[in-house]
């Protein structure tokens, strides 16, 4: 149910939990948004101006996921949704709201911090909840823990975020996408500071992404010169590591024993999220070479390599 919504929060991977006291801001917050690359806010009702402030948005920017926040009782989501709204998010287990979004099937996503929150909502049949507060209750070991006992389960951790541990979070395979409000920051959105908005957001896009070089690959002929190379990289001290198809000289190195992707070789990058990572290098116009997907258990890409290569070498990712 919503998978389509749920898959387009994971592949922005960062909702901001926004706090608009005056409605008339909300369009420039929104493109603010928008250019700093997250297409999403989680509006939340802590002020008598959210109701009109997600109209605005919707009504501006169609594209945009906004969803409500802070929505505490029936009457909140109704407005919410009438609004648009495109879901609804709340910070405990209410049943009275979840059940009202499912009669009508809005998506929910209701605040959790216990197991037994967690078997409330996978007794209404949910897939994703929201983790609050995140960091107070445990934070990335609770949802370490969570994995166990609850495998299929999805989480939006919120409530303590920021750019110090965003990481931690991001690289979570049980996170969905995490909330935060560093970069939407109450004095900023008064000031109407839309470039440093967009400056923040943008660096947290980076960051969530997890991308760091990983190693060189290096194509040769065949095994013979494979071998050569291996030889003058040990030289220089470099321990070899043999696999199946090809050698590691310590974890930087790749020797492979022909001519594979790339004129020059290739350049590996680590990311937390290969599908999450794909999403956001697609804005710079890079896209997937289907036919080098390499999938695990549960159909998460493990290593790719893009379409497109960067001054004759070709690119790979690798999930961290």
């Amino acid at each position: 149910m919503h998978e389509a919504l749920f898959a387009q929060l994971h592949q922005i991977g960062l909702v901001p939990v926004v706090k608009i006291d005056d409605a008339s801001k909300a369009v420039g917050l929104a493109k603010a948004l928008i250019d700093g690359g997250l297409p999403c806010a989680e509006v939340t009702f802590r002020t008598a101006a959210a109701e009109e402030s997600i109209r605005l948005i919707s009504q501006a920017y169609p594209e945009m996921l906004v969803g409500a926040g802070t929505v505490i009782n029936v009457e909140f989501a109704e407005k919410a949704v009438k609004a648009g709204a495109r879901f609804i998010v709340s910070p405990g287990f209410n049943p009275k709201v979840v059940d009202w979004c499912l009669e009508r099937n809005i998506p929910i996503v209701p605040g959790v911090c216990t197991p037994s929150d967690i078997e409330a909502g996978l007794d209404r049949g949910l897939t994703t909840l929201k983790f609050f507060p995140a960091e107070a209750s445990g934070g990335v070991e609770m949802l370490k823990n969570f994995a166990g006992p609850f495998p299929n389960l999805r989480f939006m951790p919120t409530g303590g975020v920021s750019t110090a541990n965003l990481a931690s979070y991001a690289k979570q395979p049980n996170v969905l996408a995490v909330g935060g409000s560093w970069m939407v920051k109450a004095d900023l959105i008064e000031s109407e500071d839309w470039a440093a908005i967009t400056a923040l957001s943008r660096e947290a896009v980076t960051a969530l992404q997890g991308l760091e070089f990983a190693h060189l690959g290096i194509n040769n002929e065949d095994g013979e010169q494979a071998e050569k190379t291996i030889s003058a990289l040990e030289a220089f001290g470099m321990k070899k590591k043999v696999g199946n198809s090809s050698t590691f000289l310590d974890t930087t190195i790749e020797v492979l024993p022909k001519m594979y992707l790339g004129k020059m070789g290739h350049l590996g990058f680590r990311c937390f999220d290969i599908e999450r990572t794909l999403a956001y290098l697609g804005k710079f116009g890079f896209t997937v070479n289907e036919e080098t997907i390499n999938r695990d258990a549960k159909g998460k890409i493990k290593v790719c390599y893009l379409q497109q290569e960067a001054g004759g070498f070709a690119l790979h990712l690798i999930r961290a």
